[in-house]
C-alpha cells in the first residue's frame, strides 16, 4: 500500500526553540519524546495524526546557508484581518521578512528563527478545510512529473498536473496540500525542509522503499548512519525519508 505523509522535517542548531516557535505560529503544541521536537496539535503527543502533517525539528550542528530551501510550509488565513494578526505574531515571535523575488503579492513571505522561509497567505477558499498549514510547497523542474512521482509514492490523490503546477492532497480530502511549482534554478544544496513518509501497518517498510527505487528514487547518504528510517531522492533530487512504523 502507498506511504501516507506523516510530517515536516526541519533541521535547526536548536531544535526546541524552532521547535516552539512553529507551535505558536501554528497554534499547536511542541513535544519532546526524544532527540527532536515534534510539533503537533494540542492535547497530547499523537503520532501519526490521522489529519495533520506534524512538524518534526531535528537538532544538526550546521546553520542554514544563504540559499533559499526549496521546500517551505505556506500557513492558510481566513480574512485579511487575521492574515495581519498573524504575521505581527509571527514577527513578535522572532521571524523576519524576507525577499525571494515574490515581487508586489497578495502574501507575506517571512523567515523562521533560523532562516527557513515560510508564507502567510491571503485567505483562500480552497484552504478554509486545511487547519494550519495550507500546503508543503516544494520548488522543481517539472511538476508534470513530479506529480506522477508522488502521486504513486503516496496515498495521496493528484488533484491537478499543469505545466507549471501540480497539486497533491490526502484521498480523505483532510489536512494540508502538496505542491509542486515549476521554479527557475536547479537544486544545489541539501535542503533543511523534507517530508517523511511512514507505511501503514502491516505494510513491509522494504517493499516500500523497492517499489520507491523502481519508480525513480535514489539512495541518499547524509550521514545518517546506522538508522531505522531509509533516505531517498525523489527524480529531481529532493530529500525524504522512509520512517520505520512505531512499535
Amino acid at each position: 500500500m502507498p506511504l501516507r505523509p506523516v510530517q515536516v522535517n526541519i533541521k535547526a542548531l536548536d531544535d526546541l526553540a524552532v521547535g516552539r516557535f512553529w507551535a505558536e505560529a501554528l497554534g499547536w503544541s511542541a513535544y519532546k519524546p526524544g532527540v527532536t521536537t515534534y510539533v503537533g496539535p494540542a492535547g497530547g503527543l499523537v503520532w501519526p495524526d490521522a489529519v495533520a502533517v506534524g512538524v518534526n525539528v531535528v537538532p544538526v550542528p550546521e546553520p542554514k546557508t544563504t540559499t533559499k530551501n526549496r521546500t517551505h510550509l505556506d500557513l492558510a488565513t481566513t480574512s485579511g484581518a487575521h492574515q495581519a494578526e498573524l504575521v505581527a505574531r509571527l514577527r513578535a515571535l522572532g521571524a523576519t521578512p524576507t525577499d525571494v523575488g515574490q515581487g508586489d503579492v497578495p502574501w507575506t513571505v517571512l523567515a523562521d528563527p533560523e532562516g527557513n522561509e515560510f508564507c502567510v497567505l491571503e485567505p483562500r477558499e480552497v484552504y478554509l478545510d486545511t487547519g494550519p498549514i495550507a500546503a508543503l510547497v516544494v520548488d522543481c523542474e517539472d511538476p508534470r512529473a513530479m506529480g506522477r512521482f508522488w502521486g504513486e509514492a503516496t496515498d495521496w490523490a493528484l488533484h491537478e498536473a499543469t505545466d507549471d503546477h501540480a497539486v497533491l492532497r490526502s484521498a480523505n480530502g483532510v489536512g494540508p496540500y502538496l505542491e509542486f511549482l515549476r521554479t527557475p534554478g536547479v537544486k544545489t544544496v541539501p535542503d533543511r525542509v523534507h517530508l517523511d513518509l511512514l507505511p501503514y501497518p502491516g505494510d513491509d517498510r522494504a517493499a516500500e522503499v523497492s517499489r520507491l527505487r523502481d519508480l525513480g528514487a535514489t539512495d541518499l547518504d547524509l550521514g545518517q548512519g546506522d538508522v531505522p528510517w531509509t533516505c531517498l531522492a525523489d527524480p529531481e533530487g529532493h530529500e525524504f525519508c522512509v520512517l520505520a512504523p512505531s512499535s
